[in-house]
């Protein structure tokens, strides 16, 4: 649903990174580094390419892997500490700062955060500090310079007290979507696309964990970067299936080491799955980033589940991405049921 904000600039459609088709069939989900380099107005980034088909061992349809970007998980480590303080003293949710920092800057590798240390793209209007110029809607567009990377985020805390992004301090703090499709109707961006990828970078990096925070490092928000977060070599591959996220899990996993990795709580990426956090994770076990639905995607509406040999309540829970409450509500079950091979389930 569209909020309206009383902005000089009007809005433009949204172009939406699809999931399902219109049968809500699980469909291929771009690497978010190539949709950018489609779609970003200021820094383009380069073309990965597309993840081959990876045919899963007992979900119902075939998905794209997405790959953990390292470089945004870097840069997320790096700076996380700064957008809260900016969040804490001047009010703009940490998820949004820290998005718009990723796609600005190219997580910090563009020109203009390499050369200027300018991290959000911001023009010289009004600015009276060193400058550069660099190509962007015009060939001879000009940038602000700043001395390092957190002076940049400072000012671009002082760019939205403008009156012209007045009206985004009255949505709360936690409503990042809110935020993003305000930022492209007050005129901060031109791209139509602009809010999507934003709420895409929010959502897969689970940034909007950062937006109740009250406490941060003040050293590494003072001097961000001096203090890396644990480096990442090989991140597990990121599915996409039924409006959720997953990964899964490898030999030696647990919720504790993967939480340090997907910057998710070992308690709330357990919760997530319907686990308790100290459970042992066995090789293949799929692990669900966000929230699971309450039914299948649509393809399966008029298609129920039948029991094979080793299914329980769980495992079809999980098969579908469907949270296991709603499973036993839709076939009227209770808690003590177990599923017999031929039994026919609703998952839809």
């Amino acid at each position: 649903m569209w909020r309206l904000f009383p902005c000089s600039w009007k809005s433009e459609a949204d172009i939406i990174i699809p999931e399902t088709n219109n049968n809500g069939k699980a469909i291929a989900v771009r690497n978010l580094s190539q949709s950018f380099s489609m779609f970003s107005s200021r820094y383009f980034f380069r073309n990965t390419s597309l993840a081959g088909l990876f045919l899963l061992l007992f979900l119902p349809l075939t998905v794209t892997a997405q790959k953990w970007n390292k470089d945004y998980q870097d840069y997320i480590d790096k700076y996380k500490d700064i957008a809260i303080e900016q969040m804490v003293k001047h009010g703009i949710p940490a998820s949004i700062t820290l998005a718009q920092g990723i796609l600005e800057s190219g997580a910090g590798k563009s020109v203009l955060a390499v050369k200027g240390n300018n991290h959000f793209g911001i023009k010289c209007h009004e600015w009276s500090g060193p400058t550069m110029i660099k190509s962007d809607d015009r060939p001879d567009d000009c940038f602000r310079v700043y001395k390092n990377a957190r002076q940049s985020f400072e000012d671009h805390s002082a760019f939205l007290q403008r009156p012209r992004y007045k009206s985004l301090f009255g949505l709360s703090r936690s409503d990042y979507r809110a935020w993003a499709k305000g930022l492209k109707e007050c005129g901060y961006a031109t791209n139509p696309s602009y809010p999507q990828l934003l709420i895409s970078l929010i959502e897969t990096y689970n940034l909007y964990t950062f937006d109740n925070k009250k406490h941060y490092d003040h050293d590494a928000a003072r001097h961000p970067g001096k203090n890396t977060a644990i480096s990442i070599t090989n991140p597990h591959q990121v599915f996409s299936y039924n409006k959720n996220y997953y990964i899964r899990a490898r030999r030696g996993d647990s919720f504790v080491s993967l939480s340090k990795e997907l910057n998710i709580s070992a308690k709330r990426l357990a919760s997530y799955n319907e686990l308790d956090k100290d459970y042992v994770l066995k090789e293949g076990d799929v692990i669900y980033l966000k929230k699971k639905q309450k039914k299948a995607v649509k393809d399966f509406k008029r298609r129920p589940h039948v029991v094979k040999q080793g299914d329980s309540m769980y495992s079809i829970a999980q098969m579908y991405g469907i949270r296991l409450s709603s499973l036993y509500k839709k076939n009227h079950l209770s808690g003590v049921y177990q599923p017999r091979v031929g039994d026919v389930l609703v998952v839809y």
